[in-house]
């Protein structure tokens, strides 16, 4: 394209033809507040707090949707505009429940900011709030519509980015809601729980359900034998609640946190994820040398469960009946772990710390309970366990590290990149290679299917045969391979699906914002996590060699099916 000539507040600059004034304007580091923007979704137009002179033009131009011209000359910060702004940002706050200091955005809320720079303290305007009950019918997701600005970024996620479609905006003018379809709450609408919504929320007008004071209960009961599981994504994101860079590894320091605070054992969410390569491996190979459905599809997000379960429940003989990391975690601290320590599961207290909403409804699954209690008692995002590091004083920067206790605390790299998407397929393809074949993989780096693209895919030569995989991320590339399956054309042998675009790094419970930039940061930290561990193979963690030895068996044995494989429903 060719190149424009334009004048910003008296700076002339070049820009590519089609250059929003809004991105012009970044450029050369001028900022234009905005409010419905998000630079990973569509442009809105909406809000029109970005709104910017242009000579010659009557009419203010909303800087995001207003595509620069030969010529322009543009002010950004005149009076009329400082005015005009403020006024808009006066209307929505006059149908804005401004209750900030219980909110849970509180300090971290593109309007609160906004207010700030635009020096709102007051206004004449009269407030016409609706107050309406939260809706907190599921286990994940509570919506409080007083909150809502109506700038239609989790409309767009959920049904262009998600495909799913939960929430829509209902009615018009000062009317207009953001609703599951006809009135209903979540737990009726088909929501996967998923929080995309959550992500990109300026607001507090959707957020995760705060399962803090749970757990400090739970920590504060000398009767209770209280042990935690920390997923990997969380490790390379917990450090943005903390102004922080993107990726930094806390691991040491989240381990020490936990402990100081008085959980009896912290463990990793690795370990059961080497176990569920190991599982996941054994019953692809089954599924290969016995004519078993293929391709077979990974179980390990819950937000995806929930989708092909509503969605396309005809296809759920491809998924694999494993049991995600978390729940393979919990099944084992109340069976394996509670007999190894002659600890009474009546009060053994198993917490997880996720990036993910939509655990806390798999916790919730009535069939998560195969040693008779329930595998997971309570989930965090990595959001909560920020708030407890703030409630606790403990400033985390400053702890040493420590280890993870044993015996879940023992994992290799493999597990680390599950975090990311294409870390399951890739962890998966080093281990059974060298099952199949008794050789070293040389090259254990699969390049192809690493990055935030929703659809990758490569095929490796295991033994006699050449083994098609493909990885996609976020429901509607998922949506796309499952139609492909029911039309006969995905010839894979093993495809992965995170829920979430960029996978659990992108997770419902990752720290605000999340942008895809931010998402890369987070990927190049797993990755890192995977480079700098001794062991970089599921098979070769002895630990879970142990496991299977004292009280397993063997992959797709008796016990590991009663505890580590699930099964699923028909929820259409």
């Amino acid at each position: 394209m060719a190149n424009i000539e334009i004048n910003i507040n008296g700076i002339n600059l070049s820009v590519e033809e089609g250059t929003t004034i809004l991105e012009a304007a970044r450029k050369i580091n001028i900022d234009i507040p905005t409010l419905c923007y998000h630079p990973d979704q569509k442009v809105k137009g909406n809000c029109r707090v970005c709104i910017v002179e242009v000579e010659g033009q009557k009419a203010f131009a909303a800087a995001c949707c207003t595509p620069a011209r030969e010529g322009m000359r543009i002010k950004t910060n005149t009076k009329k505009i400082r005015e005009a702004r403020k006024s808009i940002v006066e209307l929505i706050l006059s149908n804005h429940n401004s209750d900030c200091l219980s909110c849970t955005r509180n300090g971290n809320c593109e309007l609160q900011t906004l207010c700030e720079e635009l020096n709102i303290r007051d206004f004449n305007l009269s407030k016409v709030v609706n107050i309406l009950p939260n809706d907190e019918s599921n286990p994940s997701i509570v919506r409080d519509l007083s909150k809502c600005i109506k700038c239609g970024r989790c409309v767009e996620v959920c049904h262009e980015v998600q495909g799913i479609g939960a929430i829509y905006n209902a009615n018009r003018s000062c009317e207009m809601q953001v609703v599951p379809p006809y009135g209903r709450n979540l737990t009726e609408a088909k929501c996967v729980y998923c929080g995309q919504c959550i992500n990109v929320c300026p607001v507090g007008a959707i957020y995760e359900k705060d399962d803090t004071e749970e757990v400090w209960r739970a920590l504060d009961d000398h009767n209770k034998h209280v042990v935690v599981q920390v997923a990997p994504a969380v490790r390379v994101s917990l450090g943005e609640e903390f102004n922080m860079e993107p990726g930094n590894i806390l691991t040491g320091k989240i381990v020490a946190f936990l402990k100081t605070i008085g959980f009896d054992k912290v463990f990793d969410t690795n370990f059961t994820a080497d176990l569920t390569i190991i599982e996941e491996g054994n019953e692809l190979l089954h599924r290969i040398e016995n004519g078993g459905k293929l391709p077979m599809l990974t179980s390990c997000s819950p937000g995806w469960i929930n989708y092909i379960e509503h969605f396309y429940p005809e296809l759920l003989d491809h998924v694999s009946s494993c049991k995600s990391p978390q729940q393979m975690f919990g099944a084992l601290a109340k069976s394996y772990y509670s007999q190894k320590y002659n600890l009474d599961c009546n009060n053994i207290v198993v917490v997880s710390i996720m990036p993910c909403t939509a655990k806390k409804a798999e916790a919730n699954r009535n069939e998560m309970n195969s040693s008779g209690y329930q595998d997971v008692d309570i989930v965090l995002t990595t959001r909560e366990l920020a708030k407890m590091i703030k409630q606790s004083g403990i400033q985390i920067e400053r702890l040493e590290d420590k280890e993870f206790d044993s015996p879940f605390g023992i994992s290799t790299g493999a597990a680390a990149i599950f975090g990311a998407t294409g870390g399951v397929m890739e962890a998966a393809l080093r281990t059974v290679y060298e099952v199949v074949t008794g050789d070293d993989l040389e090259n254990i780096e699969f390049e192809d299917l690493r990055g935030i693209e929703g659809f990758k895919e490569s095929d490796i030569k295991v033994g006699n045969t050449n083994v098609k995989v493909a990885v996609v991320n976020g429901l509607k590339n998922a949506k796309m391979m499952l139609e492909m399956i029911k039309d006969g054309k995905a010839d894979y042998h093993f495809v992965e699906v995170m829920c979430c675009p960029g996978g659990c790094i992108g997770g419902g419970g990752q720290p605000i914002p999340g942008t895809n930039e931010i998402k890369k940061k987070r990927i190049e930290g797993i990755y890192n996590v995977d480079i700098n561990s001794a062991i970089r193979k599921s098979h070769q963690n002895t630990v879970v060699d142990t496991l299977y030895k004292e009280f397993l068996g063997k992959p797709l044995g008796e016990k590991s099916h009663k505890f580590l494989h699930t099964h699923y429903t028909n929820r259409s």
